[in-house]
């Protein structure tokens, strides 16, 4: 028993040994492989906490005929007892490519009636030119 526990933790070190061995190739600090081995769990269960997110988002997304983004989203989500920041939301989303309905205004501009009269010239302005660039 303790020499299989003993085996597995050999070829463990000897992975770690060539993980570091490439790293040092490409300028990676020995800390930060033990700060991202050492915060490995904490990662997995983040993305298990964003996946289950994700899976109550395209309910409320659904259920919205596809109109809610991520304000209304994060309100409905909030309403059923989930504490989530509406940054959280918004990244969730972008992750797996939802988009609310944008209702967008027409630009409103002026465009004149052509047989309407045009304002009279009372200042008697010429510019008519007899050749280019000489008025």
């Amino acid at each position: 028993m303790e020499l299989t526990a003993a085996r597995t933790r050999i070829r463990e070190l000897e992975k770690e040994r060539e993980i570091l061995r490439r790293a040092a190739r490409y300028k990676i600090a020995r800390s930060s492989f033990y700060y991202w081995r050492a915060t490995a769990e904490a990662r997995y269960s983040r993305q298990a906490a964003d996946a289950r997110l994700a899976d109550r988002i395209w309910v409320v997304h659904l259920e919205s005929d596809g109109t809610y983004g991520v304000p209304r989203i994060t309100v409905e989500l909030r309403d059923e007892g989930e504490r989530v920041n509406h940054k959280r939301s918004a990244c969730v989303i972008r992750s797996i490519n939802l988009a609310g309905v944008r209702l967008r205004h027409a630009p409103g501009t002026t465009i004149g009636e052509p047989a309407e009269a045009k304002a009279p010239d009372l200042l008697g302005r010429d510019f008519t030119a007899a050749e280019t660039n000489t008025k």
